[in-house]
């Protein structure tokens, strides 16, 4: 196998100007000194790996993903993707969950260390807690960012808005919010693009309607009860996860209510589930392909000089039979 070391030998030039010149990510140099470097790997017949510039250290060929818990369906869905685009580079994705607990997740990163993966991509990323940093293998940040790190998201602000507005287009001015953790970036953005939307139309935002704190089922019954046990509950909610706005309608039957003739409802991630309920769930979809993509592009990437880089991905309203205008 012919090496950089041998492409170096033979043009009589330095290893790292080889490097240099074979990165297809840095721009093309059009000098007498590339062009040679570039002719004598043709002709020694090298193929750059594509893995090299990026996942020096180790050299075990894996990548260690955290991730809350694997019973969310979102987690599981991700780590599936990245697995899956790992794999199609010659990685193999190992998983560790963490409960979103900071001390598990130390662990779980120093376990993962210690079997000498060549990157970490993290999903767990809070708001109120700095990221370790211990070890050197490069690590980034998937579905949600602390705003620092090199991250790979989907555009939650957009979502939001996307979802809120949809609900705005059918009439509805009292809107409800089911939220999730205040420590995840996802879960903020999403609030935030809910108060944009209302904002932008006009409307205030009535504090009464936002309730939750996590991103369970449970959680979401309980804020859906809140919301909608009210006697001048909200025509329709929005939550931010698709698992509390499963939540939101077990509340909404327990409660005597139908979904959407007396309250529209829509979600968030557009999970498998959702599209076959008894009424199927009007959802935002995230790509997650293309942020477990982006997330091992700059993974790769990770040993390039420069500011953290983040990749943003855009959602897309899927709308269903959940929602439906006002009643009159």
């Amino acid at each position: 196998m012919v090496t950089i070391l041998d492409v170096a030998r033979a043009a009589g030039v330095s290893k790292s100007t080889v490097s240099r010149v074979l990165d297809e990510r840095l721009p093309r140099s059009t000098s007498a000194t590339a062009e040679r470097v570039r002719q004598v790997a043709a002709e020694l017949g090298y193929v750059r790996d594509p893995l090299a510039s990026g996942l020096r250290r180790a050299g075990t060929s894996t990548v260690g993903v955290i991730v809350p818990r694997l019973t969310d369906t979102v987690m599981a869905m991700l780590y599936e993707e990245i697995a899956a685009v790992s794999g199609a580079r010659g990685l193999f994705a190992i998983v560790a969950t963490t409960e979103d607990e900071p001390e598990t997740e130390r662990l779980a990163v120093q376990t993962l260390l210690r079997r000498r993966v060549d990157g970490l991509i993290l999903t767990t990323a809070r708001l109120d807690t700095a990221m370790e940093r211990e070890g050197a293998a490069p690590r980034v940040l998937a579905l949600r960012t602390d705003g620092v790190s090199p991250s790979s998201v989907g555009d939650d602000r957009l979502g939001a808005h996307l979802a809120t507005r949809h609900l705005i287009d059918l009439g509805h001015r009292r809107i409800g919010l089911v939220g999730g953790p205040s420590y995840a970036s996802s879960a903020r953005n999403r609030q935030e693009g809910y108060r944009s939307a209302l904002a932008e139309a006009g409307l205030p935002v009535d504090e009464s309607l936002v309730a939750g704190d996590s991103f369970s089922m449970e959680a979401g019954e309980i804020a859906g009860r809140a919301l909608l046990g009210r006697p001048d509950r909200p025509t329709a909610v929005f939550a931010v996860n698709d698992n509390t706005a499963i939540g939101v309608m077990a509340a909404a039957h327990a409660l005597g209510l139908r979904v959407p003739d007396d309250v529209s409802l829509v979600g968030y991630n557009d999970i498998p589930v959702v599209s076959r309920l008894p009424v199927p769930l009007t959802t935002v979809r995230v790509p997650f392909r293309q942020i477990a993509a982006g997330a091992l592009e700059l993974l790769l990437d990770a040993d390039r000089n420069g500011p953290a880089r983040t990749l943003v991905a855009t959602p897309t309203l899927i709308p269903r039979r959940s929602t439906a205008p006002v009643p009159a």
